[in-house]
């Protein structure tokens, strides 16, 4: 029996939409500020087991990305119980957590720190991180120097080399020009062909999630409205985009 390393129970999570931010301030110290709720998530339960590839499909706004945010604890549920066991690599926002006047280095330990990984164990990946990166001479100058693009594969680069045992993936796999996109995509493929890496995918992609993942959930305005085989799971998607 495979151990559950994710598991949503009822969980619903709810925004609160403000109509500018001063009204959003004020809501801090007066309770009587108006505004109204939008239900991301609606009573969704599911359990993901260890060594699960999974796709989430659904139309923008559908709650997929409200679902990674409160796996990798960025939001909490309004409603209901959630449990993630294992380190989890997120390839969301990839430039997040840089500081802009460290060096691309510099910023390898301080991700790490952020993700909880001791400096020792950093160390012994520095030189895969830095190699899978491409960055050369860039990697000890300071990040503000750096393109878009170089931050994207710095931070791409970081996330898949600290050996997840959770992997979430949400549309990052278009990091750099084509050959380093293969390289990404080849990656991900060598981690999640070790059966103890978890991986979640959010994609629009329906060929690339095959690629991927054996199962497929579908979202729409905030429920799984289907949970299966992902080939069943592409086709409850196409019917939903039509």
């Amino acid at each position: 029996m495979q151990e559950t390393v994710i598991k949503f129970k009822n969980v619903t999570k709810i925004y609160k939409l403000f109509k500018n931010d001063k009204k959003r301030l004020l809501s801090i110290f007066f309770k009587n500020i108006e505004y109204k709720e939008k239900k991301a998530v609606d009573n969704v339960s599911f359990d993901i087991k260890k060594g699960e590839s999974v796709a989430i499909f659904g139309k923008n706004g559908a709650g997929k990305s409200t679902i990674l945010k409160i796996i990798t604890g960025v939001t909490f549920p309004t409603k209901g119980e959630v449990s993630v066991n294992g380190r989890v690599s997120a390839l969301l926002e990839l430039t997040s957590g840089f500081d802009q006047e460290f060096t691309g280095r510099e910023n390898i330990y301080l991700k790490g720190q952020i993700l909880g990984i001791k400096d020792s164990e950093i160390k012994k990946l520095e030189s895969e991180i830095v190699d899978f990166a491409e960055l050369e001479e860039y990697i000890d100058q300071p990040v503000r120097t750096y393109s878009s693009g170089m931050k994207a594969r710095l931070g791409f680069s970081i996330n898949v080399n600290i050996k997840p045992e959770i992997l979430i993936v949400d549309e990052a796999l278009s990091v750099g020009d084509e050959a380093f996109r293969k390289k990404c995509i080849k990656k991900v493929n060598e981690i999640i062909q070790k059966e103890d890496v978890t991986l979640l995918f959010v994609t629009h992609s329906t060929n690339v999630a095959k690629d991927f993942c054996k199962r497929g959930m579908v979202m729409k305005k905030g429920k799984v409205v289907f949970d299966g085989e992902i080939k069943e799971a592409i086709k409850n998607y196409d019917k939903i985009l039509k």
